[in-house]
């Protein structure tokens, strides 16, 4: 299975938000494809905030795509030299004023859709978390921070009370972490 050729691109817009991109492409078998279009977002992180107290850290807000509030964990881009830690670190401290004294767990790196977006997410789990200040919010964010026992996730889950998937997946990846 070969990579594919990118013989021009084209932008169709460029934001602070991210970018559209017009590529054509030839394929390993000659095929030409010319409007492929790609979307470019920065990489951005997540975690799995857990209490002293084993309570998980979430953050519930409204999704205008996906037209409803959505319980989510912690998240965001990363800003301009940031490292991933640095970035989940500061995320977590603005959105709900919890931060952890231990180092952030890696568990992965994840392309969220390789198909059409170059960005991935990074994912991480924060143990011991405790409230140390108030949420620094941007002007445009309204965000409530809920906490839930450890050992009531997977019924949310189930009951499609938490449905955002890279939330889902970090919490299930947390799990395996924590049992062995």
């Amino acid at each position: 299975m070969g990579k594919w050729k990118t013989i021009k691109s084209a932008y169709h817009y460029k934001t602070p938000f991210g970018n559209l991109r017009q590529d054509t492409c030839q394929l390993p078998n000659g095929i030409i494809i010319d409007d492929y279009y790609v979307q470019e977002y920065a990489d951005w992180v997540n975690a799995v905030v857990i209490t002293k107290d084993y309570q998980v850290v979430f953050v519930e807000q409204y999704r205008h795509a996906g037209q409803g509030t959505f319980l989510e964990i912690p998240a965001g881009k990363l800003e301009e030299g940031e490292s991933y830690e640095e970035g989940i670190r500061r995320e977590v401290c603005e959105e709900t004023g919890y931060i952890s004294e231990a180092t952030p767990i890696k568990m992965g790196e994840f392309m969220v859709n390789p198909a059409t977006q170059t960005n991935k997410v990074v994912t991480f789990l924060m143990l011991d978390a405790f409230k140390e200040c108030e949420q620094e919010l941007d002007e445009t964010e309204e965000i409530e921070v809920k906490l839930f026992p450890f050992d009531e996730i997977d019924e949310m889950i189930r009951n499609q009370k938490i449905t955002q998937l890279f939330s889902v997946s970090a919490y299930y990846m947390a799990k395996d972490i924590l049992q062995t």
